[in-house]
């Protein structure tokens, strides 16, 4: 059951995680049952001021739309929603670290999208797991497309977001890791996707185990520096969102200006984080290095990149 405008409050509001987490039921994780939105909204502390990026309706309209186009392949709606999501929800890291608003967001707004896009068969039955609608910033349902977005774009190009987000253990394992908040780690780590030399959902996890390890004793900010980009420009994004128009839907948003990263920083990590690959344990690399050597007899390919919901 989806939620219509008029049963939607206009402004985005902050729902604490204890207060969350208690109408977490077996009914609204299977989605048989909607949770209870007047007593949510009770509970619920208001953002001040109330601005344009707050509202709830573009936000909303963002969800059917992803759904609808993507109503037969639900992961592949995360690389078109997380740069729409990101370019609508204008706000600072500070701000997007506070949970309670992906909490209001999946509980109030959107508890259908939720179990539309993560339920799944488990041992309690087909349902989604608590931790898509409170959890933290890589498994709850919106805020982990949110932090994508944020991590990896490039500027203002969100095209590497959609290309992070193509195989789902860029969010599930990567988006977990510190490193990643350093923005040339991020860019590298895409651009091994896009060159085809990461292709596999075992690939990434034996990547980003591979890249945090070393981490602990390898600078990446001194191998590849990086200015972090400008804050001016991303407070100008931001204030922006009072007058920015309706979201494109068949071509990218622009995110803020905020300075692209070095391609020198970028080709650098790329070199590194290719020999670190090289010597990395993953499960089935040599036996899929034969399948792409060796095609199938139909001439398909036999290694296919993996991608979990």
């Amino acid at each position: 059951m989806r939620n219509s405008p008029a049963d939607l409050p206009d402004y985005f509001s902050l729902v604490a995680d204890i207060a969350a987490a208690k109408y977490l039921t077996h009914s609204v994780l299977s989605g048989s049952e909607e949770p209870p939105k007047v007593a949510l909204l009770r509970l619920a502390q208001d953002i001040a001021p109330a601005a344009a990026r707050w509202r709830v309706a573009p936000v909303r309209q963002l969800l059917d739309e992803a759904r609808r186009r993507h109503e037969d392949d639900r992961a592949a709606a995360d690389g078109w929603l997380a740069p729409r999501l990101h370019a609508t929800m204008r706000m600072t890291r500070r701000e997007a670290a506070n949970s309670g608003l992906w909490n209001f967001l999946a509980l109030v707004v959107a508890p259908d999208y939720v179990t539309w896009r993560h339920k799944g068969v488990t041992k309690d039955g087909e349902r989604a797991t608590a931790d898509r609608f409170v959890g933290v910033h890589y498994k709850q349902t919106f805020a982990r497309l949110w932090w994508a977005a944020e991590m990896f774009r490039d500027g203002d190009d969100y095209g590497p977001v959609v290309s992070a987000c193509g195989i789902q253990d860029v969010l599930n394992t990567v988006l977990r890791f510190e490193v990643i908040d350093h923005r040339p780690t991020a860019r590298a780590i895409v651009c091994l996707l896009e060159r085809g030399v990461v292709r596999t959902g075992r690939d990434v996890n034996g990547l980003g185990t591979a890249i945090n390890a070393a981490g602990s004793t390898l600078m990446y900010d001194v191998l590849a520096p990086d200015d972090g980009g400008d804050p001016e420009a991303r407070r100008y994004w931001i204030g922006e969102a009072e007058n920015v128009g309706p979201m494109p839907l068949d071509a990218l948003p622009d995110g803020p200006e905020d300075g692209r990263i070095p391609q020198g920083s970028v080709d650098a990590l790329v070199k590194r984080f290719e020999e670190l690959f090289a010597e990395a344990p993953v499960r089935g690399k040599e036996r899929d290095a034969e399948a792409k050597a060796e095609p199938s007899r139909s001439g398909v390919s036999l290694d296919k990149p993996y991608s979990p919901l």
